[in-house]
């Protein structure tokens, strides 16, 4: 074989990684948006869809991490090529675990949906629709790598997460007044904390594109100016 044609075949590869990552991407936006559009109507027939289609996302999952190893194993890959490859196994990672937070998510609908008027006035619609609009920003972040959005991305993470620990200290003082409500509340609190990991799992899929694009790890950067 030609060098020619092992760099032809390796770009194939790059491509079809390129083209795997974009495909889970949407299929877990698909994930956390109906989750969130099942929790916010109580629609528990699209929360079982959301359940049933998580085989599809893990499938994909197995199947990136293979074309992973196959390009390290078959081609050796160094320099922008490896950051590429290795952030593409993080991303991956990240999107597969958004993607079983948005079924938690949904198994967790049936417990709420008698107290609806408990989830309005604690806000859980408000947080959780801000978590659907900043996943669409991964979303197209992982297709576009417009580094503005990871921008965006960033400081609505940080707002979810802030809007998460106000909603769970109200949801302590509720529990204290209303002991028939510790069940649901309970709940409440387990959706809440899904919310907010998946803002952070958002913040290291930016993080990674930052790595991709700009060559820069930026992780341990945002720690020290957030002290």
């Amino acid at each position: 074989m030609t060098e020619m044609e092992k760099y032809r075949i390796f770009d194939n590869e790059l491509e079809k990684l390129t083209e795997r990552v974009r495909k889970m991407s949407h299929l877990v936006e698909e994930q956390v948006s109906n989750a969130i559009l099942a929790l916010n109507s109580c629609d528990m027939e699209l929360a079982q869809h959301v359940i049933e289609n998580d085989n599809k996302v893990d499938k994909l999952d197995v199947k990136i991490d293979k074309l992973c190893q196959k390009i390290f194993a078959l081609q050796q890959p160094v320099a922008t090529d490896l950051r590429y490859i290795i952030s593409s196994l993080k991303i991956n990672n990240d999107l597969e675990r958004i993607g079983d937070h948005a079924v938690n998510i949904a198994k967790r609908i049936d417990g709420v949906c008698d107290y609806t008027y408990l989830s309005k006035e604690l806000g859980i619609d408000v947080v959780a629709n801000k978590t659907v609009m900043m996943y669409k920003d991964v979303d197209q972040l992982i297709k576009t790598h417009n580094m503005v959005l990871a921008d965006d991305i960033f400081k609505n993470a940080v707002e979810i997460k802030e809007n998460c620990h106000q909603i769970s200290e109200k949801i302590i003082e509720e529990m204290m007044k209303q002991k028939e409500i510790i069940v649901v509340a309970t709940n409440i609190m387990i959706i809440v904390n899904l919310l907010e990991r998946i803002a952070g799992y958002s913040t290291n899929i930016a993080e990674s594109i930052t790595f991709v694009v700009e060559g820069i790890i930026i992780k341990h950067q945002k720690k020290t100016e957030n002290q």
